[in-house]
């Protein structure tokens, strides 16, 4: 089992920097594993959702909505 550190780095390089709605930033591996991670502690499955959005303009990357359902 990865430790909880290994886990945060791999999540910081896959992630982008987020802002909230009053513009500050958002600690997406703090939220995930400190608020989202124990809602889906005693989930039996695994389930997403992802919402295909369209390419992000400048380098056309691909961008969708991921859900945890």
């Amino acid at each position: 089992m990865p430790s909880k550190l290994n886990a945060r780095r791999k999540i910081m390089r896959n992630v982008n920097k987020v802002k909230d709605a009053d513009g500050k930033n958002v600690d997406i591996p703090t939220k995930l594993f400190d608020e989202i991670a124990p809602k889906y502690k005693d989930v039996k499955g695994g389930y997403t959702r992802i919402i295909k959005k369209g390419q992000r303009r400048g380098d056309a990357a691909e961008t969708v909505i991921l859900e945890l359902i």
